[in-house]
């Protein structure tokens, strides 16, 4: 972010360590565009551009190391405008800011070709829905409150998840449908 601030024409007026911290500091500051890296815990910084753009008009750039397909789909879904990865240099991403401030979109070229041959997700709805619960390092009669569901049908829906992905836990299942862009 140091070296946007050098260019002429862009100033930077906030940056944030967290999702949470994004957030507020859009709502404070009101940017025109905001670029936020998809791994900003406690959530991530999809969910952060979901919040920002349900309450401002700002336009979101999202900057990941884990370029997947399926993150993109949801990211457009969500109405970021940017998506870009983290090899993108200053001058670029500058250029790439601009051109959304002009009304345009930027999807990185590597990851919208990956997008139209990506396999499909082989979890259900409900195993994907405990993951996601999962991934916040619940236990799972925490799990089973949170999705409203008996522990027992957790473990199952856990178990199909892990054995689907190979995974020898449910943090690591929950982990790679994250990184899938799944969840």
């Amino acid at each position: 972010m140091a070296l946007l601030g050098l260019e002429q024409d862009l100033t930077v007026v906030a940056e944030a360590a967290t999702s949470t911290d994004a957030v507020r500091l859009a709502r404070e500051h009101r940017p025109d565009i905001a670029v936020l890296d998809l791994e900003m815990p406690p959530t991530d910084g999809l969910r952060a551009a979901e919040e920002i753009r349900a309450a401002l008009p700002t336009q979101i750039v999202l900057v990941t190391r884990h370029a997947r397909p399926a993150v993109l789909r949801r990211a457009l879904a969500a109405g970021v405008r940017g998506f870009v990865p983290k090899t993108t240099s200053a001058a670029v991403l500058a250029g790439i800011i601009r051109d959304i401030d002009a009304g345009r979109r930027y999807v990185d070229p590597d990851i919208a070709a990956s997008a139209l041959t990506e396999d499909d997700c082989p979890l259900t709805d409900r195993e994907l829905e405990v993951l996601r619960a999962a991934r916040t390092g619940a236990s799972v009669v925490e799990i089973a409150a949170a999705v409203h569901l008996a522990p027992g049908t957790v473990r199952h829906y856990l178990s199909a998840a892990m054995s689907k992905l190979g995974t020898p836990t449910r943090h690591a299942a929950a982990h790679h449908a994250w990184q899938q862009g799944w969840i």
